[in-house]
Order: C-alpha cells, then structure tokens, then sequence
C-alpha cells in the first residue's frame, strides 16, 4: 500500500531506486570517458559528442528522480525521456558491441533498471486509464 503525505500519494521508491542506479551507471560513463579510463565509451557517437549528450541525460535522470521521490504528476514522463537518452549507451546494440565482454556488467544493471521503470511507468499509464474510464461512466 503506498503511503499518502497530505492527501497525495508518496514517491515511487522503485523508480526512484531504478532511477538513481541509472544515474551513478550513467555518471560513472562519463567519468571514464573524461578521464579515459578503459573500457570508456567513444568520445563521438553520430550524430553528436557523447560528453554533452551524457550530461544532458544526467540532467533528465535527476529531474526525474526528484520528481519520482516526491510523486509529482510527470515524474513517469520524464523518467521514461531518461530510459530513451540511456539506450543510447545501454539498449540493445550493446550485445554486438565488441567492447561487450568488458561492460557487460553495466549494460546488464543499465537494462534491469529502464526494464523497472517502463514496467512502472506502463502500470501507471493502465492504472491512469482505468481510473478515467471508471469516472466517465
């Protein structure tokens, strides 16, 4: 049962939590490629440079974070624009990276975490359009 703060549902501390494990992955990314620490990703990734892109999804990830903790209206919205900027350095093209068997380990968190909150965010949205179907009737 999730516990209510003045009248409002709390934070959704699963995707909070999925959130966060996504974030230090995707700062420590950036890290390694700043201090070229192997494996680190390329510095070019077409069509852009990797650092700002990555600082950009740093940016989204605690923007949805800290509107996931605190259970705000578009925490899911913005939660899922960070899944879509991480699967850049952790979707699926991963497996045939040839850099794979050294970063697998983060790939495979990187896509347990975006699994959680699209699950989330996808049970919320049905969720949503019950709850507005019901009210309608």
């Amino acid at each position: 049962m999730q516990e209510r703060t003045n009248g409002r549902p709390a934070g959704d501390s699963y995707t909070a939590a999925a959130i966060a494990a996504l974030l230090v992955l995707t700062g420590i990314m950036l890290l390694a490629m700043f201090t070229r620490t192997e494996p680190h990703p390329p510095l070019e990734v077409a069509p852009f440079a990797l650092g700002p892109f990555l600082a950009a999804s740093l940016a989204t990830g605690a923007a949805a974070y800290g509107l996931a903790v605190r259970g705000m209206r578009f925490a899911m919205a913005t939660a899922v624009l960070f899944v879509l900027t991480a699967l850049v350095s952790y979707g699926p093209q991963k497996y045939v990276d040839p850099a794979f068997p050294r970063i697998w380990p983060a790939v495979i968190v990187a896509q347990l975490c975006m699994a959680v909150i699209l699950y989330r965010a996808a049970s919320q949205a049905v969720r949503w359009v019950r709850t507005a179907r019901g009210s309608c009737a």
